[in-house]
């Protein structure tokens, strides 16, 4: 077998650091471990270049040896850093920095990313002589531990003591402690965490598997050995009620809590992306065990899109850590996660969760009471319930209470045509439990818990319970004394319905989500007023619980469970009125949006007013709420990038607006669909609809949505390439704005940022400064996030086109307000509006000679715009590459660029850019 390679890149004024580390490496080389490579290696005579190639892709790990020299070097950054990333990506090649001397080296996207080492991120040259000694020991051993894989690496680590170790898994579920027939999957799990090369273990499986049982287990059991060397244990579960389309659940209360807990300063700062993009970071900068409970309400259901993350932070996160990953995250979910589907087998494991075997299954009836039949006939028994975890819990209690434990006694258990994987075999144990305790307040605690889309907190309880009584659901409880209530608690949980009492909240009931989700829909079918009175209560409660304004996504959540539950009561225009407008929104300010970022919180309360999410609001709201909540849902998407799905409903609320003869309404729901059409690239369309807002306007007497409705129209003529069209129509706008009562010289806001992108494409950038620097100041005054960002946005090119007409180096005045706007950006959340800025900095670096920089840059815009299916942004970002290929001296690579941004360019037909590609092609 061969030994592992492990390729060393460096610049050459680094090469005493490079010998010390080859020394050290030859330790394990000596001891046949693995083989080291640095182009010293290369004989007389051989093609050098190809050598180097060739040990690059043979390596298993790579060492980089950071300096300013080696940031700076063509070679390594244009031939070397570009192959090894691509490796990292593709076959999980294990990248390791080492700071050598003092360098901004954590300003270098890519490599910023990665853990360097030392580990307190000083070079090697900031200590002693033994001090460096120590730390290239150290790099050795940790170069050993990787290369090693299995358990081996698992005992490198320290142990470290249960006082250092933060810990937070308050957020899973509870499950019963027995376990019976996983040893298998316990020991996988066990290598997985010793086993540096995985980063993400998934378990895939129906519900009532067993699947969160079993790693509630293994937690235990790595709570015994103190983690084994884990710095952070963070837990939490996304369960509501199954993983229907109908249920929109949001990730933003996880993403801000997990922010705040690795600590991040501003969780609410950045768009879902960038959220998950730093909480990636954040956990991988110590060893981290990162448990996600209950995937599947956040994926897409089955179909052609099965098992893709709807969230776009999470899904950022995923990826993230499956690429790079020091500790181990551990997945839960009904369908496997198709957004990591490429790194299955490298780093990811995709474990389907099997059925209990006949053994295991019987012996675990045994353990559950069930003693009289003989062990095949038990066995006999697993195999007719196909081996379900929780079904052969439930049957094994209901056995053991109503039969005395006769496995005989199991044909008097309905036989229901449910599917299997759906949870059947559990729902006809919960079906004969439901006859067994009809008339006795058990089944109505249960019916109860059918209400929840999470445990049942204690106030939420006595709420449902306080006089007068709901008829057919609390009649009996409220009459109860304390201690026949906590008897019927107590047999519940005797039955194996109820999950254990919980020591820290010992008033919170929960059960699995398959015994919520069977009693919750049989209540609502048979006893529907009695499920709108018992909704009715817990909004009125969880509204209670909440300040009435919030000003965190956490304090915030109250009032988002209230949402669903006045939904569920039928209460929506009131719910919509006096909570989601007025607390939650609060109307114009759109507070949970423009101030938290909470784009799926929102989103997902907004789904309770849908019959079907984005296209049937329910009929208890009035036409013009069906219409706003159409057309917030169209733009919750597009600000998430589900630029498809947006579509959809801006359609409907355009339509409804124009029904209710609402114009100034259709007018601002014709120009965000045109807006939305001119992302995706269709330009046509864009412009229809641009001119449908100038024309709905119109016939409202809202002088300032003329202005408004006509600076969309003139930025779609301007895509369209009517400059001349484009030019008027933003004067005409102009004229508008300066007649109406203390308005401005000048067109402002995303309308002023438009024309100023015009007037730059122009090479008007005098004009643009003055434009810019007067609009920036009305941005500051009101605090408008977006606007100031795009204000510097347009500063900056202004900088950058005066420095190249004047033929100065300095860009000192650009970079400033190029980089102002791009934090602003990421600051205000909205993602449609980034690649702008992004490309405008990377053409800064282009033209400063920052090559990498610029690479940097036009990589992440080029993923968002891909990853939203932005078609103009991947346009214009083929253009830019083609321009920095060009200035790196790389005409093939300039070539390819320029193909494919000409291939865009005609099926968009977006012949803006025709005038670019002449010039590029005259350069070629």
């Amino acid at each position: 077998m061969s030994k592992p390679n492990v390729f060393i890149s460096y610049n050459h004024k680094d090469e005493n650091w490079k010998d010390k580390l080859v020394s050290h490496l030859g330790v394990l080389q000596h001891e046949n471990l693995l083989n080291t490579w640095d182009d010293r290696c290369i004989g007389a005579g051989e093609d050098w270049f190809q050598k180097i190639q060739e040990a690059i892709d043979a390596a298993s790990v790579a060492i980089l040896l950071i300096s300013a020299d080696f940031l700076t070097s063509k070679f390594i950054l244009n031939e070397e850093v570009p192959r090894l990333l691509e490796l990292r990506e593709k076959k999980g090649l294990r990248i390791f920095p080492v700071i050598t001397r003092p360098c901004a080296w954590d300003e270098v996207k890519w490599l910023a990313k990665m853990q360097a080492r030392p580990k307190d991120g000083k070079p090697l040259t900031s200590g002693s002589e033994n001090q460096a000694e120590i730390e290239l020991t150290a790099i050795t051993k940790e170069i050993k531990s990787i290369i090693k894989g299995s358990s081996q690496e698992d005992k490198d680590f320290v142990n470290i003591g249960p006082e250092k170790i933060k810990i937070f898994l308050a957020k899973l579920p509870s499950t019963n402690p027995e376990l019976f027939g996983r040893e298998k999957e316990l020991k996988m799990l066990d290598e997985a965490w010793a086993n540096r090369k995985i980063n993400i273990v998934s378990l895939v499986a129906w519900g009532g598997m067993g699947k969160t049982a079993l790693v509630n287990t293994w937690l235990r059991q790595m709570e015994q050995e103190n983690f084994r060397g884990a710095e952070r244990v963070f837990g939490w579960s996304f369960y509501s009620q199954g993983a229907s389309e109908k249920k929109q659940v949001s990730t933003d209360l996880f993403i801000a809590s997990a922010l705040e807990w690795f600590g991040d300063p501003d969780p609410n700062k950045g768009t879902p992306w960038e959220k998950g993009e730093r909480l990636a970071d954040l956990i991988k900068k110590k060893r981290t065990l990162l448990i996600l409970d209950g995937l599947e309400p956040l994926q897409n259901p089955p179909g052609e899109k099965q098992g893709q993350i709807k969230d776009p932070a999470l899904k950022y996160l995923l990826r993230e850590l499956a690429n790079n990953n020091s500790g181990l995250c551990i997945i839960t979910t009904r369908f496997a996660v198709k957004d990591i589907k490429d790194f299955v087998g490298k780093t990811v494991n995709n474990k389907p969760l099997d059925n209990l075997s006949s053994e295991a299954g019987a012996q675990f009836l045994q353990h559950l009471g069930v003693v009289k039949g003989t062990f095949d006939e038990l066995k006999q028994a697993v195999v007719e319930f196909d081996g379900h975890a929780l079904a052969l819990s439930l049957l094994g209690r209901y056995l053991a209470i109503v039969y005395q434990g006769d496995i005989r006694q199991r044909d008097k258990i309905a036989r229901l045509t449910d599917e299997q994987k759906q949870g059947g075999h559990a729902r006809r144990v919960i079906e004969s439990y439901e006859k067994w305790f009809e008339g006795k307040p058990e089944l109505n605690i249960l019916r109860i818990m059918g209400l929840f889309d999470r445990s049942a907190d204690g106030g939420a309880i006595k709420a449902l319970k306080a006089n007068p009584p709901i008829k057919g659901l609390t009649s009996e409880l409220n009459e109860l004394s304390e201690e026949k209530w906590l008897y019927a608690l107590d047999n519940l949980r005797e039955a194996k319905l109820l999950i254990k009492e919980s020591q820290n909240r010992p008033d919170t009931l929960d059960c699995h989500p398959l015994i919520r989700e069977y009693f919750g829909e049989k209540l609502k079918a048979s006893n529907p007023d009695a499920w709108r009175e018992a909704n009715s209560r817990l909004y009125e409660f969880y509204k209670s619980q909440a300040k009435e304004y919030p000003q965190t996504i956490e304090e915030m959540t109250p009032l988002l469970i209230a949402v669903a539950h006045g939904c569920d009561a039928g209460r929506h225009q009131e719910v919509m009125d006096t909570v989601y407008n007025r607390r939650i929104q609060r109307k114009e300010e759109y507070f949970i949006t423009k101030k938290l970022g909470a784009y799926g919180a929102a989103l997902s309360a907004l789904s309770g007013f849908f019959y079907i999410p984005w296209r049937q609001p329910v009929d208890s709201l009035d036409e013009t709420s069906k219409s706003f909540v159409l057309s917030e849902a169209g733009f919750y998407l597009r600000a998430i990038g589900r630029l498809e799905e947006a579509v959809q409903p801006m359609l409907a609320g355009l339509d409804a607006d124009i029904a209710l003869k609402s114009w100034k309404d259709g007018s601002v729901s014709a120009t965000n669909l045109s807006e939305l059409y001119l992302i995706i690239g269709d330009l046509a369309h864009a412009l229809g609809l641009a001119e449908r807002g100038v024309e709905l306007a119109d016939r409202n007497s809202d002088i300032y949505n003329r202005k408004a409705r006509r600076t969309t129209l003139a930025n779609a003529l301007y895509y369209s390439n009517r400059i001349s069209d484009s030019v008027a129509t933003f004067r005409k706008a102009e004229e508008i704005q300066k007649k109406l009562k203390g308005e401005k010289k000048f067109l402002y806001s995303k309308s002023g940022f438009d024309y100023c992108n015009l007037l730059l494409n122009q090479g008007k950038y005098q004009v643009v400064h003055t434009r810019a620097s007067q609009t920036i100041k009305i941005a500051k005054r009101n605090h408008w996030l977006l606007d100031i960002a795009l204000d510097n946005i347009s500063i900056g090119r202004a900088y950058l086109l005066q420095a190249q007409h004047d033929k100065s180096t300095d860009f000192i005045r650009a970079a400033e307000h190029l980089n102002l706007g791009v934090d602003g950006l990421r600051q205000a959340g909205t993602q449609h509006h980034l690649p702008r800025g992004l490309l405008g900095r990377a053409e800064l670096y282009r033209v400063s000679g920052e090559f990498i920089k610029a690479q940097h840059d036009l990589e992440e815009a080029m993923i968002i715009a891909e990853r939203g299916s932005m078609g103009l942004h991947q346009a214009d970002c083929h253009l830019e590459y083609a321009r920095l290929h060009l200035a790196m001296a790389e005409k093939s690579k300039a070539r390819e660029s320029l193909l494919k941004a000409k291939n865009m360019i005609d099926k968009l037909g977006y012949h803006l850019r025709d005038k670019d590609v002449k010039e590029i092609e005259g350069l070629l």
